[in-house]
């Protein structure tokens, strides 16, 4: 019999995480991946000469040169921080609308000093209620960071919050658009400052303040890096780790059921019928996947049924990469990271993007930019991104299904062009398509879902974090990765790992 003190189901950044920090403390661990490789989205692949970063525009919460951030610390806590190669990426973004009525092209600096200065210039008059809501989201950073700290929650806790930080009482109910207008944040301003939101896919209206602001603090004030060595690279030096401590990985092991006994979690059973036991499961897979096809209706508490049909999926993913034979700066690409929307009105751009025809958004990164050597010299390697917030590709019959994905290759291509000057179509080498069937498929994301669960107002993070501690749970079943507590993108997927590794670390001990 196989006997383990945790496994952990999927190989992906949360699972990873988890796996390493568990290993370091001791603990007997094997990591479940049905791929070959490990990493889930967290990975690269090769077309001609060129190596495409399959999902990762850029890493925040690192803090390369200007800081330690939570995702370097965690890295140098499990012993991978110097293994892994980080370039810094050199700016935040440029913002482009193809609005005449926003008219919005700008180029937008990291640094929280130099990003207020350049929204000053830009939109005059915005400096004040601009250094008031990062100095409200320097408040916010450190009761986030008392919170993390915490053992418990209980009546001292909340006459603490109450005393000291009061500020994050007060927006902690509240959406962006409501703090943005309390803090009278001049509308052209607001936009620019909006331009982030597609990275968490929900509308600002709906996303928590709190959420989002913490995003944009950290990637202000910590910058932005990509592994040298792409995702894979990182998620090839954290498999290695688990391994160095003594943790195994076992490639081509798909989890079919979750063994259960007397209303716990007690193993897993593979689908080459081979069982692997264990007291404590991570699952770093949706809820949505777990509940209807890994238990059984009459193991799962009602409540947990309950919440996770009452949740909607967010953004399903569409991307294309290319390798161009020409460098960017022949073809006219000045930029790192390109938004480009119909419009900066988030409610009216959600909308728009929940059907083919009418979504036209963008997140372009060209690597070269962050890596000079990413590509073969005098060449350039983009990867564009867009998401649709609804099961819109399902409609697509098979027939037309190659049509569509060349349809939209097009529009992106064509919107591209149109609004930066970039002459890229003639020096396309390579090129390749991933739509949401396909993430679908290589991933087991529901419906090609790379967004985890729509962090709106009734479930954002700063709610999932309130609940945590009353949901009824399954005992020795805990999930990591953008499914949860911390929701979608790779830190807060890494942040997930070792916070779900912390908890069931304190599982063991009681």
């Amino acid at each position: 019999m196989k006997k383990y003190d945790a496994v952990i189901i999927g190989s992906g950044n949360g699972g990873l995480t988890a796996a390493a920090w568990l290993a370091k403390e001791g603990k007997k661990v094997v990591v479940l991946e049905q791929h070959n490789i490990p990493g889930g989205f967290a990975t690269s692949f090769k077309r001609g000469r060129f190596e495409f970063e399959a999902s990762l525009h850029e890493l925040c919460g690192y803090g390369k040169t200007t800081g330690l951030g939570e995702v370097r610390d965690i890295f140098g806590k499990i012993g991978v921080e110097d293994k892994i190669e980080m370039c810094d990426v050199p700016a935040a973004f440029r913002v482009i609308t193809m609005s005449d009525s926003d008219n919005i092209d700008v180029s937008m600096p990291f640094g929280v000093d130099a990003f207020i200065d350049k929204l000053e210039d830009y939109v005059p008059g915005s400096r004040p209620s601009v250094e008031r809501l990062f100095k409200l989201a320097d408040e916010i950073r450190r009761t986030t960071e008392f919170m993390g700290d915490l053992d418990s929650f209980g009546v001292d806790t909340v006459k603490e919050i109450i005393n000291k930080h009061l500020n994050f009482v007060r927006v902690a109910g509240y959406s962006v658009d409501e703090v943005f207008n309390a803090l009278e944040i001049p509308e052209k301003a607001q936009k620019v400052l909006k331009t982030y939101w597609s990275y968490l896919g929900e509308r600002t209206d709906k996303i928590g303040f709190i959420h989002y602001i913490s995003m944009v603090n950290s990637y202000l004030s910590l910058g932005a890096v990509v592994p040298k060595e792409r995702s894979h690279g990182m998620s090839a030096v954290i498999a290695e780790r688990i391994e160095e401590l003594g943790g195994e990985i076992w490639y081509n092991s798909r989890v079919e059921k979750i063994i259960m006994y007397n209303g716990a979690a007690k193993g897993v059973v593979l689908s080459d019928g081979t069982s692997v036991y264990a007291d404590h499961i991570i699952a770093n897979c949706a809820p949505h996947k777990v509940f209807s096809t890994m238990l059984d209706k009459k193991d799962i508490p009602v409540s947990e049924v309950k919440k996770a049909n009452a949740r909607e999926f967010a953004g399903r993913g569409f991307s294309m990469f290319l390798g161009l034979n020409k460098s960017p700066e022949e073809l006219g690409i000045t930029d790192h990271s390109y938004f480009i929307y119909d419009t900066m009105d988030t409610v009216k751009q959600y909308d728009l993007m929940k059907k083919i025809e009418t979504n036209n958004t963008q997140v372009t990164v060209c690597l070269n930019y962050a890596d000079r050597t990413c590509s073969p010299e005098g060449t350039t390697l983009m990867y564009f991104t867009t998401l649709y917030n609804d099961n819109c590709w399902a409609s697509v019959s098979p027939k037309r299904y190659f049509e569509m994905k060349r349809l939209v290759a097009e529009k992106l291509i064509d919107n591209f062009e149109k609004c930066t000057g970039a002459k890229i179509r003639d020096a396309i080498e390579e090129i390749e398509i991933a739509t949401p069937m396909t993430y679908a498929r290589y991933t087991g994301a529901l419906q090609g879902c790379i967004y985890g669960y729509r962090a709106n107002d009734w479930d954002g993070i700063v709610a999932r974090i309130m609940m945590e501690a009353t949901d009824e749970k399954i005992p020795g079943l805990r999930f990591a990765g953008g499914f949860g507590t911390q929701l979608l993108g790779y830190s807060s997927a890494i942040t997930s790992g070792r916070n779900a590794a912390v908890k069931t670390l304190k599982d063991m001990e009681d």
